[in-house]
């Protein structure tokens, strides 16, 4: 814990500019999902005790299943896969898109209380970027259609947007983020990526992030949208009731 409030100290900025990314989206989404439920016809408040009851217990999920991340052999060692996506996708299904974007803050603090941060906040915010224009998207859909073609549009849309953001996100802010955080030039972790995919070409950013890193969103996105779509319905009266069927 005291190392964790160390980093904070020494990382005040980047924490700031962190929380204040965290509040745009929290503002964003409930002033979307605002609109929808006055488009739907729908009152009815954003937040509820139950709502954030499931809401807490969904991060909670999505922090464990954070931990339990394993690399791909197509990718560097620093980038791994996880599938905490999957609890929050299925409660912001349930919830709407403020909660999704309270699910993925909730995690990656669980996560820092517990594990803390070895980047310096870098890859946190990333997963929270990456995990939020993931989920963001979808639900934005769904709350418009909610019903079972509204779902797999909902899950295309995020799984897409989120492979080409996280894909210019690495390229445009990360990469150059850890080069400088471990005091090494970029160079050399493209060549980590040349090392294990012959289709990366040594200093190309470009192919670096189009082989390692779209594929890796890819399938996290598709794995994600798949078990959604095979266990949301059976577990909707359960997470909400009153819930229209898909």
């Amino acid at each position: 814990m005291s190392e964790l409030f160390k980093n904070v100290a020494d990382h005040a900025l980047y924490v700031v500019s962190f929380f204040l990314i965290i509040i745009v989206l929290f503002v964003a989404a409930l002033c979307l999902e605002k609109f929808a439920q006055k488009k739907n016809g729908v009152h009815e408040p954003v937040f509820t005790t139950r709502k954030v009851a499931m809401v807490g217990m969904f991060s909670a999920i999505a922090m464990i299943l954070m931990l339990f991340d394993f690399p791909l052999p197509f990718a560097p060692g620093f980038y791994k896969l996880d599938f905490s996506e999957l609890p929050i996708l299925i409660g912001t299904f349930a919830f709407g898109p403020t909660a999704g974007i309270l699910m993925e803050f909730i995690k990656i603090l669980l996560k820092l209380f517990i594990k803390g941060t070895s980047t310096a906040f870098v890859g946190d915010l990333a997963n929270f970027v990456v995990g939020c224009s993931f989920i963001l998207p979808a639900s934005l859909v769904y709350i418009f259609r909610k019903n079972k073609k509204g779902a797999i549009a909902a899950c295309i849309t995020g799984t897409l947007i989120m492979t080409l953001f996280g894909t210019a996100f690495n390229a445009v802010y990360l990469l150059p983020a850890f080069a400088e955080l471990y005091h090494m030039p970029i160079d050399e972790l493209l060549a980590m990526g040349a090392a294990v995919n012959p289709l990366v070409t040594e200093g190309s950013i470009v192919s670096f992030v189009a082989a390692c890193v779209a594929p890796l969103n890819l399938i996290k996105g598709a794995s994600v949208s798949l078990v959604t779509m095979l266990v949301y319905k059976p577990l909707s009266p359960i997470i909400k009731t009153g819930h229209r069927s898909m």
